[in-house]
């Protein structure tokens, strides 16, 4: 079974993640824009780190047959900074009619201030103006009150709700979702926020429609196989193939083709391998033989 990360931050990753997410099935992953860890003090470092994301990440999974796609935006918790917010945006104005970007996001709330509401409308007004669906983070704290505010913003909005995800979700965000019409992400943590077997009882609770789950996979403690593992665990508890395949695969893919740049039919097929190529003169390689698959 093909199987597609939706939400995975790669930036954070090792090659050998991809050499193992491959290994299991993944041919599809999204990485989002988010926060790397500590505050950045200057718009140009998002320009670098968007270009990253367009460029060496691209490429760095494609050399194990795995598409990548990703999201820009400003995360919540950087709109906070007014020395960097608005020249991000002016930048997103630009950036997010490049190739290979699906979606704007991951915008949304962190500690619910004036500043995160604004720029979360500004980010949507963004996604309506380039066409683009939306990635929605729900905040780490004061989950559901966060997510009750971040539908109404979305409804408020005008942007159709079909064209939204929102992630991070837990048991008492998840029913507010899908009665919104939105689609509804939630993110494998090993420790945190969601696991294997709760996921496995949202499926038997609710079934696969609009269901979309992925790993995050950050630079904290996480695991880049959640995906092919929490597919494992709904085998196992009896859950049927066709409503695995539509979480790990048909949904995801019909959410972000909504943005014109993720083409159905073509992440169907296998993506070929050359690591004979390079990517500015740097290869993923460290004196293995290159790997190279043919149509033949």
């Amino acid at each position: 079974m093909k199987m597609f990360d939706p939400h995975i931050h790669m930036t954070s990753r090792t090659t050998d993640d991809y050499q193992a997410m491959s290994n299991a099935g993944i041919t599809v992953v999204v990485e989002p824009a988010f926060w790397m860890g500590q505050p950045r003090t200057h718009v140009g470092t998002f320009e670098d780190y968007f270009l990253s994301l367009l460029g060496w990440e691209r490429f760095r999974a494609g050399q194990f047959g795995i598409r990548h796609f990703c999201t820009l935006g400003l995360n919540p918790k950087e709109t906070n900074n007014p020395d960097i917010a608005d020249g991000v945006i002016a930048l997103l104005e630009r950036y997010l009619d490049k190739d290979g970007v699906v979606a704007v996001g991951e915008v949304g709330f962190d500690d619910e201030t004036p500043a995160e509401a604004h720029y979360f409308a500004r980010q949507i007004e963004l996604a309506i103006e380039h066409d683009l669906p939306v990635l929605v983070h729900t905040p780490h704290r004061n989950k559901k009150a966060g997510t009750i505010r971040t539908l109404a913003l979305i409804r408020e909005s005008g942007i159709a709700q079909e064209r939204v995800l929102i992630d991070h979700n837990t048991e008492e965000t998840l029913p507010l979702v899908l009665d919104s019409g939105c689609w509804a992400g939630h993110s494998i943590y090993p420790h945190t926020k969601m696991d294997e077997a709760r996921m496995v009882a949202l499926v038997k609770q609710y079934g696969s429609e609009r269901i979309i789950m992925n790993s995050a996979a950050d630079w904290g403690v996480s695991d880049p196989l959640k995906v092919p593992k929490t597919a494992a665990a709904m085998r196992d508890a009896g859950i049927a193939e066709h409503e695995i395949e539509t979480i790990v695969w048909h949904n995801p893919l019909a959410f972000f083709a909504q943005s014109a740049r993720l083409d159905i039919a073509e992440a169907e097929a296998p993506l070929l391998i050359d690591q004979r190529h390079n990517w500015e003169g740097n290869s993923v390689l460290r004196g293995q033989v290159p790997q190279v698959t043919t149509t033949e």
